[in-house]
């Protein structure tokens, strides 16, 4: 996989400290195979992971620069900020140390990602204007969705003037096999193409982005983002109005809450117990508990 996507013009990686086996694997996939100057390495630090003082913090940096032998970092982003995770970053002085590591050499570009709302976004990019670049979750389904606000947050990124980076653009894989009614959507389009495809281009069509991150897991996905993104010149006007059909219909809706909690056993989101487990895994840190009962108001009455 990682010869296709060399060969195919294409030279950012992304890794993390908190990704576990992650950096050791691009170490023999990609630093150990390839001359340093041919790839962007892209890797973070997530100070809010068992972290008690700065030296913790600094040292998940020494850590990755060991696992992944790259010598130095393209890319360097302070993981998930938002929420209670952006205070080990400002007691820790993080953003000074990314600083001096960018003066040294071994940063050439310092970011952030991150999982909140855009105001507290704003928050950030006022009190570190240094920083150089913002990675987002971004998709056609989040778009609009008030939980994620993906769109308020890109907007709030290009304000300030920060390229930004996307991940999550296939939402973790749902938008690969989306509901039927978005199927029926895509298919009238262009049956010629993936479903995921849709989803990527989606968020690389839009302004000031740099990259457009995919979790690819064999080579055929490889192969299949490389064939509609090594020329990729943005949507047309028509692909745009497909995708916008794509997203917002409530008969698509409800398929998709059919889809995600059928597939594990319920019949609707109100038979949700609100015990709470999911919310305390949830990478996005989404009240779930409440926004299903949104879910259950919208789609039922």
């Amino acid at each position: 996989m990682v010869d296709k996507f060399m060969e195919a013009g294409f030279t950012y990686f992304d890794t993390a400290w908190a990704y576990a086996g992650s950096e050791d694997a691009i170490r023999q996939a990609l630093v150990e195979r390839y001359p340093r100057e041919k790839f962007q390495l892209a890797t973070k630090n997530a100070a809010w992971i068992n972290c008690k003082t700065k030296e913790d913090a600094i040292a998940q940096f020494e850590t990755s620069l060991k696992q992944t032998g790259a010598g130095y970092f393209d890319f360097y982003l302070l993981h998930n900020l938002g929420e209670s995770r952006t205070k080990y970053f400002d007691d820790f002085n993080m953003w000074e140390f990314v600083g001096e590591k960018k003066k040294e050499g071994k940063i050439k570009h310092v970011g952030f990602s991150f999982h909140s709302t855009p105001e507290e976004l704003e928050e950030i990019l006022k009190a570190h204007p240094e920083m150089e670049f913002v990675q987002l979750q971004i998709n056609y389904a989040d778009w609009e969705n008030p939980a994620i606000q993906s769109k308020k947050c890109y907007e709030m990124a290009r304000k300030y003037g920060k390229p930004v980076i996307v991940m999550e653009p296939v939402k973790g894989g749902t938008l690969a096999q989306p509901p039927e009614t978005v199927k029926k959507v895509f298919q009238k389009a262009n049956p010629d193409v993936s479903y995921a495809s849709w989803a990527i281009k989606f968020a690389a069509d839009l302004d000031g982005v740099i990259t457009v991150l995919s979790g690819m897991s064999s080579v055929e996905q490889m192969e299949d983002n490389l064939s509609y993104m090594k020329d990729f010149k943005g949507l047309t006007e028509e692909e745009r109005e497909t995708i916008k059909k794509a997203q917002g219909d409530k008969p698509a809706a409800i398929h998709q809450e059919n889809w995600l909690v059928g597939g594990h056993g319920k019949k609707s989101a109100k038979e949700c117990i609100k015990c709470g487990k999911c919310e305390q895994v949830c990478p996005q840190h989404i009240a779930i508990r409440e926004e299903l009962v949104k879910v259950d108001v919208a789609l039922n009455s």
